[in-house]
């Protein structure tokens, strides 16, 4: 039942806030990695695990997400992740140990993807049916925002206080959206009290989906299949999921309902969630590790970097909600969003050396107002056709295919970049010996500059190579960086014409929940 006035904005801006706790905390904790290391005495490889845990329970509980909500209530199971979150977000940061941290990890994001699916669709039942839109705009504020914002407010806290305080700051925010949870959010029938659990469907979507997961985050770490275990996962994982969807679709109470597939627009809009998921977390993933890792940045100003861009997603979203609702086709918007990417992109892909921040202001602002573009039309697309508790399950697989978008994307950008980088290196070392003109000619003045700081001429050849080593290795890394951004652009302008096989119509309204 929608809402009216002081209430409808409290429930809006609750379920926001929440939805912006789970977002946030899948990027926040990338910058203060090397100070979670240093603190906690752990490998880079076995530190690693703190995001992938994270990551591998929320892509698991999110296709669930709907099920829990039918069963325990849906106000009943979001006041309850919030609390979990909450809780653990105070023990991630009292962990001494990584195995504590590890474990405190994988429960906050399995309470963290409960909080997204289920936010959403509290929204759509908050808000009358004529202004879906501009509900839906305002959730993708968090989607869109919360990974963009991650590193700043990472940086920011890493820069000027102990890594803790990236766990600590979700406390205040946890109690609050609790409480009004509590007094403000109304209860919804336990739909599926009564009927039996798919406890083998859990099982095998805990299996496939994790096994997935896990591969994703480590596959090029590990050189992909050279790992056995890599091999054995993969295996798992297939064969769990073709187990998972036999298993659901074969009885009466599944844990995901995979009938709702039978909506074409559903169907496709899986695949554009998870092209958005592509390139959101993926050019958030390259980009600090550019301008930090090569461009010598500090966490802090690649987090401020991002801003901008976010201030723009944000002041678009109810825009782009009130154009949805004034009858203006989701695909033209969806459409523009992919473009102004793929300019992004290919603003990116021009950078160089001596890029400073200014140079990637407006690459950025292009980005955020074209991810302003797509989160709503797409999401607007993908569950049309919905109804009912169909709702509920629908935002719970787009959810995860936009966060496996993401962990595809990621691994896939990472392998290009290691691949290129053998490719980009093979090419300029061919032009390094002395029957080129314009190496000897730098090599001569490298060997001069040095000598005439003292050096003898073994040692000035020494440093001239190892000077003309680092400039091969740092083009190398741009050319190799600048091909993944141009490959993340043409993806996305590729899939353009996805948009147009789903429903066609001026004023498209989404569905709302019955309760």
């Amino acid at each position: 039942m929608a809402e009216k006035g002081l209430k409808k904005w409290v429930i809006t801006i609750t379920v926001i806030t929440a939805s912006l706790l789970e977002l946030i905390d899948t990027t926040i904790v990338n910058v203060a990695m090397p100070q979670i290391q240093g603190n906690l005495g752990a490998t880079l490889e076995d530190i690693a695990w703190v995001v992938t845990g994270y990551a591998v329970a929320n892509v698991i509980i999110l296709p669930m997400s709907g099920w829990l909500g039918g069963r325990f209530g849906r106000k009943n199971y979001f006041m309850a992740s919030i609390i979990i979150f909450t809780i653990v977000s105070f023990l991630c940061g009292n962990a001494t140990t990584l195995d504590e941290l590890v474990v405190f990890r994988i429960m906050q994001g399995l309470a963290g993807g409960g909080l997204l699916s289920t936010a959403q669709s509290i929204l759509l039942e908050t808000w009358p049916k004529e202004q879906v839109g501009t509900a839906t705009a305002l959730f993708g504020l968090g989607a869109v925002v919360g990974p963009t914002l991650g590193p700043t407010i990472g940086g920011y806290i890493t820069d000027n206080y102990s890594w803790p305080w990236i766990f600590y700051v979700n406390i205040p925010v946890g109690i609050m959206a609790a409480l009004a949870t509590y007094f403000f959010i109304n209860k919804t029938p336990k739909e599926e009290s009564g009927k039996p659990i798919d406890w083998w469907g859990i099982a095998l979507l805990a299996i496939s989906v994790g096994c997935l997961q896990t591969v994703l985050e480590k596959g090029e770490s590990e050189d992909w299949f050279s790992a056995t275990y890599i091999v054995v996962l993969s295996a798992i994982a297939f064969v769990g999921a073709l187990l998972f969807v036999w298993r659901e679709t074969s009885i009466d109470y599944p844990v995901v309902n995979f009938k709702i597939m039978r909506h074409r627009s559903f169907s496709i809009g899986m695949f554009t969630s998870f092209v958005l998921g592509f390139g959101l977390y993926s050019s958030m993933f390259v980009f600090p590790v550019f301008t930090q890792g090569l461009l010598g940045f500090t966490a802090q100003q690649s987090g401020e970097l991002l801003l901008p861009g976010g201030l723009f997603t944000i002041a678009m979203m109810p825009f782009v909600g009130k154009m949805l609702q004034k009858g203006i086709p989701a695909q033209f918007m969806a459409t523009g969003g992919m473009f102004l990417f793929f300019v992004f992109a290919q603003m990116m892909n021009q950078s160089t050396l001596a890029s400073g921040t200014s140079d990637f202001f407006w690459p950025l602002v292009i980005r955020g107002i074209g991810m302003s573009l797509l989160f709503v039309p797409l999401t607007t697309l993908a569950i049309q056709d919905l109804k009912g508790a169909e709702i509920g399950q629908g935002t719970g697989l787009n959810n995860m295919m936009r966060q496996l978008g993401g962990s595809f994307g990621i691994a896939a950008l990472t392998t290009l970049i290691h691949v290129r980088q053998g490719v980009h290196r093979n090419n300029l070392l061919v032009n390094i010996n002395e029957y080129n003109p314009a190496f000897t000619q730098r090599f001569n003045g490298l060997m001069q500059t040095f000598m005439s700081k003292g050096y003898s001429f073994m040692d000035a050849q020494k440093a001239a190579y190892k000077a003309i080593e680092g400039m091969v290795m740092k083009q190398t890394a741009l050319l190799s960086y600048t091909d993944a951004f141009w490959v993340s652009g043409m993806i996305m302008l590729c899939s353009i014409p996805l948009l147009y096989l789903q429903k066609f119509k001026k004023g498209v309204k989404m569905p709302v929940d019955a309760h």
